[in-house]
């Protein structure tokens, strides 16, 4: 390219909503900047939607808008060859002084329109339409109101390019680290050219590397040529990533310069290597980031090198290494500072659906032949970049796999440099591997092989961060890999229909064969893993300053006022957050603690604005920290070197051995060698053990053994908090665990206590004078009550509540954990934090909360259980009052089940004591008519 020439600027406008066609002249009467959407400039009519499920677009606008622009076009330019260039948009229709210039409809790829001939030296009436209805596909997170919404406009470069007599289309570069070169190919269109002149430069290491320049004869058209870059040319990975700036002349017969070209390479070979994926030759795991593309200040992604290195270097402060695109090919731009950063990108294809063949009633060939092109328009556009490494054919797809094979088939005869997957969790319950797979992505092979560590109730059974007693044993070795093959559900193969959740709602789709039993050669990366969700924060409304308003967030706060819940907002925000960033480090180091696994991708790093307000996120929809966790301590769990502890529970009792076997997942480039691990165990503010493991580790990219801590633990008189902790001598690789530490023998002793399970005659006779009474109903008869859960709500109750209604299967209870009165003398025995902890996971998991809704904002259970922002109720797992003339304390808890456990025991024990004390005086009153009808 010679020359180009900038069209960014004021534009005149036209919105035409009902599309009745070109606009006259008069009706011009507006203006706004390009690039641009037309929500993002306010124009339009007001939108008085206020969505629950999503953001609100302000400015809302589907229909045509039309710009039209005077533009200058010099001399010296108007006879060369000359394109129109809109990177991104939606449907463009374009007329030239009057003249239609024709189409495009790529939701991923720029739109080029030529101009050669059709320019002269002057003014010229440039008129682009931009339709964003009736797409040739419903386009996936790529106009979803969910993520960056169903925008209308022009982002990104606009622009007249010019060439000349000859130029380079088709521009591809091949890596081959092996021989440290660099193959090129591309056609010389236009006129023809005597040579080719390559030289390359690597500009963003420590120090400069320059290829000798390279000129070859031209005999034809179509060049392949193998550059050598030298032996001591930079590689480009996560660890170092290393860029070239190729420069690529056309010479003419006299030897001058017919037209230059420029492309950045990077220097790699990212592949399969058995159960991993290997970059240039060196074993790496891949910690992902979903993304939907979701940008709350402008509801379009940036097309800015500055702001996608802002949002990829907090991803690699919180230790992601990978990106996956959900339904959503990202701008230039986000390549481009992957690229820089090493971060490894997957787009996908936009589509979210049934893959179809000829004779089915629902087949769409024309959605199909649309998708499929989009597929080769995303691999012609950002195909060199080197952190485009891996290739989805869309999320969740059902249908024909023969037909998803042979699309995959194509792309990899047209462009063999990423590595390719059918798709994200294709056939979700009945997987299977095609030929022209390169990877698995998914979270089970049948329902017992699971390799994720939680899922929606309709998707049940669910996983051991929601149902196991909590430990650190879980991997996933044996579900990848099973000692031992059985068919799933030991039913026989054949076809059969079955219920999955699909986007949003449900489908009865037909499952051929029975899954499971098989396998994966290929590495296995698990599919959209955590989804643990958060309360809102309400402080985050005001951060809504673009076109998108938070009119979801203001409902669920205007909810839980109306519950008489206003004031502890911030309280149920902070708990729940501390409980999902707890159940995100189990999850995450399952993933890590399994050989063979190859890579997880979270859901999510930031919150998803959509589908229903799923608040998964460490990070607001901003890419802000929420304030729940730090990014070192985040890293604890989610980085290139993580120390993890094997031990199966965290819960311990005084006077017996405690033993954890030290592990050290290890994917940097080079190995740790010699290493020393420093341990310590502190609980009551003394040292319990302290010790140094010892170790040499001479391989990179697996997870090692390193030794083991083993003691016994000193006999206690009380319940202790104790923190374990490990780190790597000389580095700031560490680990916390906080663990709990009980004394022997306590019995959940209830002796000269008052316990009925119902408030029977004699229980209102106690109360009747002045007595104390310890009401525990049996937790499976109450009615008016949530079934205990200790994990955080799956992504959000509203959503998987109507799935699991439409699909006739158990609701989820989706609650969000505790907010404990943890100074209240009732717990004094069992000392608490205000949130959950893994001390009252054999509580929770074996009681239920009364729903208190209606009582006054002034009465507190002792302990409270969080509910999701569509209920708001109140709920009491622990609570008292004075009633019927005497002292109430309810306790909805199963004490025979609990009980099996020291730390049920412990709880009950401190129950039982506090009953027993004088402590035991509860001041707000509350009718027993009133009580009665609440513990029903």
């Amino acid at each position: 390219m010679l020359n180009r020439i900038d069209l960014s600027g004021s534009w005149e406008l036209a919105l035409d909503e009902h599309k009745q066609g070109q606009p006259q002249m008069q009706a011009f009467n507006d203006a706004m900047e390009l690039p641009g959407t037309t929500s993002h400039a306010r124009k339009g009519k007001r939108n008085e939607e206020k969505l629950i499920g999503s953001l609100t677009d302000a400015y809302k606008f589907e229909g045509y808008a039309w710009f039209r622009k005077e533009i200058d076009i010099p001399a010296e330019w108007a006879s060369h060859t000359a394109r129109l260039h809109l990177e991104r948009t939606r449907v463009t229709t374009v007329w030239l002084n009057g003249e239609e210039l024709g189409s495009r409809n790529s939701l991923n790829a720029p739109h080029v329109y030529e101009l050669t001939g059709k320019l002269r030296a002057g003014t010229a009436t440039l008129t682009i339409r931009v339709d964003n209805t009736d797409y040739p596909t419903k386009g996936g997170h790529m106009t979803s109101p969910d993520t960056q919404t169903n925008w209308n406009g022009i982002t990104g470069a606009i622009e007249l390019q010019f060439y000349g007599p000859a130029r380079l289309e088709s521009l591809r570069t091949y890596p081959n680290v092996g021989e440290r070169s660099v193959r090129v190919t591309a056609r010389v269109e236009g006129a023809e050219a005597s040579a080719l002149r390559l030289s390359a430069v690597s500009f963003n290491g420590e120090t400069v590397h320059s290829a000798q320049t390279l000129e070859l004869k031209l005999e034809g058209r179509d060049i392949d040529a193998e550059y050598p870059l030298g032996a001591d040319a930079r590689l480009w990975s996560e660890w170092t990533p290393e860029l070239y700036r190729l420069k690529l002349e056309l010479l003419g017969e006299d030897g001058g310069v017919i037209d230059v070209t420029e492309s950045v390479f990077g220097l790699r070979e990212f592949r399969p290597a058995g159960d991993k994926f290997e970059i240039n030759g060196h074993r790496t795991f891949l910690r992902g980031k979903h993304d939907g593309l979701i940008f709350p200040l402008t509801g379009y992604a940036p097309t800015d090198v500055d702001e996608w290195m802002r949002i990829l270097n907090i991803s690699k402060s919180y230790g992601m290494n990978h990106y996956r695109f959900h339904t959503a090919c990202p701008p230039e731009a986000a390549f481009v500072a992957a690229d820089l950063l090493g971060i490894y990108m997957e787009p996908e294809l936009p589509f979210w659906g049934t893959v179809t063949e000829p004779g089915d009633e629902n087949h769409d060939q024309a959605e199909q032949d649309y998708l499929i092109e989009e597929g080769y328009a995303i691999l012609k556009a950002f195909g060199n970049h080197p952190s485009f490494v891996m290739f989805s054919l869309g999320n969740e797809l059902w249908g024909s796999r023969p037909k998803i094979d042979s699309i995959l088939k194509g792309y990899k005869q047209f462009d063999s440099r990423p590595l390719y997957t059918q798709g994200s969790n294709n056939h979700q319950w009945v997987p299977e591997l095609l030929e022209h797979d390169d990877f698995f992505c998914g979270v089970r092979f049948s329902r017992e092989r699971r390799f994720r560590g939680s899922y929606a109730m309709c998707d049940a059974p669910q996983g051991h961060v929601q149902l196991a007693p909590p430990g650190t044993m879980t991997d996933y070795d044996e579900p990848i890999s099973p000692s031992r093959l059985q068919s799933a559900d030991g039913e026989d193969g054949g076809a059969k229909t079955i219920q999955i959740q699909y986007g949003t709602e449900m489908k009865t789709v037909e499952a051929e064969g029975d899954g499971g039993d098989w396998i994966s050669p290929l590495p296995v990366v698990s599919h959209e893993i955590g989804q643990y969700g958060t309360f809102p924060n309400f402080d985050e409304i005001d951060k809504y300053t673009g076109p998108l308003q938070a009119e979801n967030f203001k409902i669920f706060r205007e909810r839980l006022e109306e519950k008489g819940l206003g004031h502890l907002a911030r309280a149920y925000f902070e708990n729940s957050g501390k409980l999902a960033m707890d159940c995100y480090k189990e999850e995450l180091e399952a993933a890590l603690r399994s050989r063979k696994l190859a890579g997880f991708q979270l859901l999510d790093l930031q919150d998803f604005s959509g589908q229903g307000t799923a608040l998964v996120g460490a990070l607001d929809a901003f890419m802000d920290s929420k304030g729940l966790i730090t990014p070192e301590d985040w890293r604890s769990f989610c980085a290139d070197a993580v120390l993890l502890a094997r031990f199966p529970s965290y819960n311990l009792v005084g006077g017996e051995e405690f033993r954890a076997a030290v592990e050290l997942s290890w994917y940097r480039q080079e190995a740790p060698g010699k290493l020393g691990v420093e341990w310590t165990l502190d609980a009551g503010g003394e040292t319990l053990g302290a010790g140094t493991l010892s170790a040499e580790l001479t391989q990179s990219g697996d997870v090692f053994e390193v030794g083991s801590v083993e003691l016994v633990l000193a006999p206690v008189q009380t319940m202790q908090r104790a923190e374990l902790s490990l780190r790597i001598k000389g580095t700031n690789v560490y680990k916390q665990y906080e663990l709990w530490i009980y004394p022997s023998g306590v019995q959940a002793d209830f002796g000269g206590v008052q316990v009925f399970e119902t408030l029977t005659d004699e229980a209102e006779a106690v109360l009747a004078a002045g007595g104390k009474v310890l009401l525990m109903p049996n937790p499976a008869a109450l009615e008016n009550a949530i079934e205990g859960t200790y994990a955080s709500d799956f992504w959000c109750y509203p959503m998987f509540r109507s799935i699991s209604e439409s699909m006739e299967r158990k609701v989820p209870v989706g609650t969000h954990g505790l907010l404990i009165r943890s100074e209240h003398p009732a717990l004094r025995d069992f000392p608490s934090a205000t949130h959950s902890t893994y001390a009252w996971w054999n509580v929770v998991m074996n009681s239920r909360s009364i729903i208190l809704d209606g009582t006054s904002s002034e009465w507190e259970p002792i302990v409270q259980t969080i509910d999701n922002f569509e209920r708001n109720h109140k709920l009491g797992l622990l609570f008292e009052c004075k009633t019927g003339g005497g002292s109430l304390i309810v306790c909805a808890v199963d004490a025979a089940a609990a009980g099996q456990s020291p730390d049920g025991r412990q709880f009950l024990h401190s129950l039982a004591n506090y009953v027993r004390s004088d402590a035991f005086a509860p001041t707000f009153e509350l009718g027993l008519d009133e009580l009665a009808a609440m513990v029903r």
